[in-house]
């Protein structure tokens, strides 16, 4: 049996990259699933997760709106009978604009998706989860929000906002049975990324991506979630408020390579 048989789950930023190959292992490995992205790519998750002969649902909107979150939440339990497992994954970067380019704006999206999304799928997925006394929430923070040198203010700031999110909320859930921890990627090639890969690929060096870390590579998506589904099977059930930085050893130090004038 699978490590997530008999389970149901949502997962947002399912259209490509972790969200994709997390869709499709935590499937493999038994999960219902309730997939959710802006774009409408997440359609070709849910079909793949088919043929492989797994269960999906798509749904394309956006994981920093309130009524959406709360939908998604909803259509579990409706197709499924009860939500095991919310992961909070959707996400977006802002680019690397310098920090007096940005606006008040460009924060307020930034913060909306990333960290008030993550808000949102604790609070409607932990309040499915607290009848049945159990269940896994995972958000997607990053090395950016552990300390400086992996991303842009507001990314970063935000991703912050998602570890202390996590600390907090498995906190107020004392005594129900709900876990909440984050998963904290590196440099993973995914959509977010590729302007830094086709950046490096058409100087030539792509070989010197991820050479920060003491792995000295940058990490795939399936890398991402195969650490996930620890946290959100049994295998993590000691684990609460922690968040798994999963990033080849990049976190240790954050060796920055600055700016150019």
């Amino acid at each position: 049996m699978g490590r997530l048989s008999g389970r149901s789950a949502v997962i947002t930023g399912a259209a490509s990259g972790i969200g994709r190959a997390s869709a499709k292992l935590f499937a493999a490995e038994g999960a219902r699933l309730i997939i959710a992205d802006r774009a409408e790519a997440v359609a070709e998750t849910a079909e793949a997760i088919k043929a492989a002969g797994g269960k999906a649902v798509a749904v394309v909107g956006d994981a920093g709106d309130d009524a959406f979150v709360k939908g998604l939440v909803e259509r579990a339990k409706a197709e499924y009978g009860a939500l095991d497992i919310f992961w909070a994954n959707a996400g977006i970067s802002g680019g690397f604009a310098p920090l007096h380019e940005q606006t008040a704006d460009y924060w307020a999206e930034i913060l909306r998706v990333n960290l008030i999304g993550a808000f949102l799928g604790v609070k409607y997925a932990s309040e499915a989860m607290i009848p049945q006394g159990k269940g896994s929430i995972i958000c997607t923070a990053s090395v950016a929000g552990i300390r400086s040198g992996a991303g842009g203010p507001a990314y970063s700031a935000s991703k912050a906002g998602v570890i202390s999110l996590v600390q907090t909320a498995c906190n107020e859930l004392y005594g129900t049975g709900i876990r909440v921890n984050a998963v904290a990627p590196g440099l993973i090639e995914t959509g977010m990324t590729k302007p830094i890969f086709d950046g490096a690929r058409a100087r030539g060096n792509e070989d010197k991506i991820g050479q920060l870390n003491p792995t000295t590579r940058y990490g795939q998506p399936e890398e991402i979630a195969a650490a996930a589904l620890f946290l959100a099977s049994d295998d993590a059930s000691y684990v609460n408020g922690q968040t798994l930085a999963v990033d080849g050893g990049l976190s240790t130090s954050h060796p920055v390579v600055r700016r150019k004038k």
